[in-house]
């Protein structure tokens, strides 16, 4: 099927869906509709608007047989000429199949990796970079664990990220993230290199995933903070091991043992549901671990280079100076060129 039949098809059915709305309808059907509709609606927008150029151009091409049109229609064909090839770039890139995952909120996961202290410290930044993008986006972040060390670096931070599009615009920062500065406490002025690892993970709902408490053991101890100091004295952490995967999930940042279990059972959810995308995927991470990596120093998506003050993406070899913008959450310039650098690829394999 070709691109015109293909849009001749979706206007269709986007006309068809409006006339079943536009009847009495009941219940699940009419989300249903409403739900296909409203994933039609941009789609059909743009060939609207590719159509209307189409139009203007043949209007265009009939003027310039009268010589007192002829200088307006070159003028028209020239705005045009670039005009309909990036409508039609857009309307093939909006064809693209969907990851329904896109829409979802995310859960996220940050640990350091290589470096000791110092990865520690950098994976705190990390976490506030995040949070700091998550309020610019409108997005709700809430704090589902955070450990810290004792000269106030990040031991694990897992963080829930609700919003629209939470996934599809931050499924491309996992991986391993490489920090060159030198310490606070280097006193020789030498640059160090860590490296700390990301995970991004879609929310995974009750109906994704099925999970059977057989299959589950459960384990509740005394909450520590840094140092290893109790920081209650109730068994309020909980830990919780999907027994069929091996997954772990530990939790304790609340007081409350229940408040607990049902954080970890929401971070356990989106790992499996994570797992069955990989399965139905194959271009996508078998399991987390691949995701993120070992967190070996040569293993690296991002790297942040304080004393050029730049950061570096090598998946797209961009590199940008302003590293002071980019921790304060200003990330959008690397997300949309790994957006548009993925889209590319997803075109070209079609072709």
């Amino acid at each position: 099927m070709n691109l015109i039949q293909r849009l001749d098809r979706i206007a269709a059915r986007a006309d068809e869906l409006r006339a079943m709305l536009s009847e009495v309808l009941g219940g699940e059907a009419y989300v249903k509709a409403s739900r296909e509709l409203s994933e039609l609606e941009p789609v059909v927008a743009r060939i609207d608007d590719l159509r209307a150029a189409e139009q203007a151009r043949r209007e265009a091409e009939a003027m310039m047989a009268d010589p007192e049109m002829k200088e307006l229609a070159e003028a028209e064909l020239y705005d045009l000429k670039d005009r309909i090839p990036a409508l039609e770039h857009e309307l093939r890139i909006a064809l693209l199949p969907k990851d329904e995952a896109d829409e979802r909120s995310a859960i996220l996961e940050i640990r350091p990796a290589a470096g000791g202290d110092e990865a520690g410290l950098f994976a705190s930044q990390l976490y506030g970079m995040y949070q700091k993008y998550a309020g610019t986006q409108g997005w709700r972040f809430e704090v589902l664990e955070y450990g810290d060390t004792e000269l106030g670096g990040l031991k694990e931070g897992i963080a829930e990220i609700t919003g629209r599009n939470v996934f599809a615009r931050l499924k491309y920062e996992s991986g391993v993230h490489r920090v060159q500065r030198v310490p606070a406490t280097e006193s020789q002025g030498r640059i160090h290199t860590s490296t700390v690892t990301v995970a991004v993970l879609p929310e995974a709902e009750e109906v994704d995933v099925q999970v059977d408490e057989g299959d589950l053991r459960i384990d509740v101890y005394r909450a520590s903070g840094a140092g290893g100091q109790h920081v209650n004295k109730t068994e309020s952490a909980v830990r919780i091991t999907h027994l069929p995967s091996g997954i772990v999930v530990a939790m304790q940042e609340e007081k409350s043992q229940h408040k607990n279990r049902a954080k970890a059972m929401k971070i356990l959810r989106a790992k499996l549901y994570e797992q069955q995308r990989a399965s139905l995927h194959a271009t996508r991470a078998a399991d987390r671990k691949s995701q993120v990596g070992t967190g070996d120093r040569s293993e690296r998506i991002r790297t942040y280079n304080f004393p050029q003050g730049r950061v570096t993406d090598h998946r797209i070899g961009k590199t940008l100076y302003k590293i002071d913008a980019v921790m304060a959450g200003d990330l959008d310039e690397f997300i949309d060129s790994l957006t548009a650098e993925d889209q590319a690829a997803r075109l070209a394999a079609q072709e």
